[in-house]
């Protein structure tokens, strides 16, 4: 009896950690794979003009995510875990939208050079560049956090959410303002 009860113990710790490695490959492979793909679809060009002018629509979809991650944070913080669970997923739903409609885009038209000048443009590439470097370094951050919860490890979730929300916001919230200083230069 004591060896079938220490063999149910062991099952309870060992199939949450095969889950924890099998979530841990995925992760690592999608934390390569999108950017990956996203840099090799920069360079497919398709000859189709799309009917909407999609960077004010993604953009306006980064913000919309900041709203709903800062919602889901003070959700959390009421204690409020179905509206944060549920928030978080839009959240991730409204990323995964973004970055279709970013690529897209980027498939079908000529990236646009920003024209401004002095410390405009200075302030523009600094944002810019660290808004790319970290939209890439979040992703297995996301993932991370969201599996986390997912398999409902909250302590860990909690610990690494700490840096998850912030970067992700910076990201949300930089892709809006490289839009907006841009905008000018767009040939529409």
């Amino acid at each position: 009896m004591a060896e079938r009860r220490h063999q149910t113990s062991l099952k309870g710790i060992i199939e949450p950690m095969e889950a924890t490695k099998r979530y841990n490959r995925i992760i690592i492979l999608l934390s390569i794979a999108i950017p990956l793909a996203v840099g090799a679809l920069f360079g497919v060009k398709l000859d189709i003009e799309l009917p909407l002018f999609l960077p004010p629509i993604y953009a306006s979809i980064n913000g919309v995510t900041s709203l709903v991650l800062i919602t889901a944070f003070w959700a959390i913080k009421n204690k409020k875990i179905e509206m944060h669970e549920r928030l978080m997923k839009m959240a991730l739903v409204f990323s995964i939208l973004f970055l279709v409609l970013y690529i897209l885009y980027h498939m079908t038209s000529d990236s646009t050079s920003f024209d401004g000048e002095g410390i405009l443009k200075y302030l523009y590439y600094i944002i810019l560049i660290s808004h790319i470097l970290l939209s890439v370094a979040v992703i297995p951050f996301v993932l991370i956090t969201y599996v986390r919860a997912i398999t409902n490890d909250i302590e860990k979730h909690k610990r690494i959410a700490r840096i998850t929300f912030p970067l992700w916001l910076y990201v949300t919230i930089s892709g809006v303002i490289v839009y907006l200083m841009i905008f000018p230069y767009y040939s529409i």
